[in-house]
């Protein structure tokens, strides 16, 4: 794994966050995109107010967080940022919906009708709208979240009855591994099924948007279509917490 130096200045964090674009821009090169049709999303998870604080200082808008309770409580401390954006990443429980209709910009795991039908109506009840990504197990391993690729279609035929959830496109984790013949798979598999899905798509339902890639792997999913990455590491440093507490099932992961 890489070295991820901890970030701790507001110029750390200009630093790693031109690193990160830089390397976004070079694999857009590769395959002739723009790079503006890239979206960076800093994953802040288990990173303290302060230093969250520090990479606002230094450009950052959007976080993203995995945990709801940690998330909402990032929030709540930091609302004199009026323009940051909180993301919630990470799987959702029904009972938990409620708090990210308060608070989130947006869901990006999206992968259950009941939680579509629950999210939508706090949301209601908030006067609010969300942007969703809905999660693929791309990977089709079993201690993953997210619906397998043969179930996608049905459920997006489903979405327009959550008329507060705005579909935006597909999420997905690519196998958590060093070997690039074992990851890139995951994000073609993603792509052509956001091209399939995108032919007959219901009205109201975008999938524009490909969220995949992490720290370790975000030039690859870049090279592949992704218009979102969610970076964490390679922005932030290195995380004492492990991954396990965040991703279960896993003991290693690069986000």
């Amino acid at each position: 794994m890489p070295n991820y130096q901890t970030a701790r200045t507001v110029e750390d964090f200009q630093h790693n966050l031109a690193q990160v674009r830089a390397r976004i821009a070079a694999a857009c090169a590769r395959v002739g995109r723009d790079p503006a049709s890239v979206r960076l999303l800093p994953v802040s998870k288990t990173v303290e107010e302060a230093r969250i604080r520090l990479a606002y200082q230094a450009g950052c808008r959007d976080f993203g967080e995995n945990k709801v309770q940690e998330a909402h409580g990032k929030w709540e401390a930091m609302r004199d940022l009026a323009d940051a954006r909180w993301a919630v990443i990470g799987h959702l429980q029904t009972n938990k919906a409620k708090v990210v209709a308060r608070f989130a910009s947006e869901f990006q795991a999206l992968d259950s009708l009941r939680v579509a039908e629950t999210l939508d109506r706090h949301l209601q009840a908030e006067g609010r709208s969300l942007d969703v990504f809905v999660q693929v197990n791309t990977s089709n391993e079993e201690s993953k979240f997210g619906l397998a690729p043969a179930d996608v279609p049905a459920f997006i035929r489903q979405m327009p009855a959550f008329s507060a959830l705005r579909v935006r496109g597909l999420m997905t984790l690519a196998l958590f591994s060093d070997d690039a013949n074992l990851v890139r798979p995951c994000f073609v598999s993603l792509r052509e099924l956001r091209d399939r899905l995108r032919q007959d798509a219901p009205d109201g339902v975008a999938l524009d948007e490909l969220s995949m890639g992490m720290s370790g792997d975000y030039e690859m999913a870049v090279e592949e279509g992704a218009t979102v990455v969610r970076v964490g590491q390679a922005i932030f440093g290195a995380r004492r917490t492990a991954d396990s507490e965040y991703w279960p099932g896993f003991a290693f992961s690069a986000r």
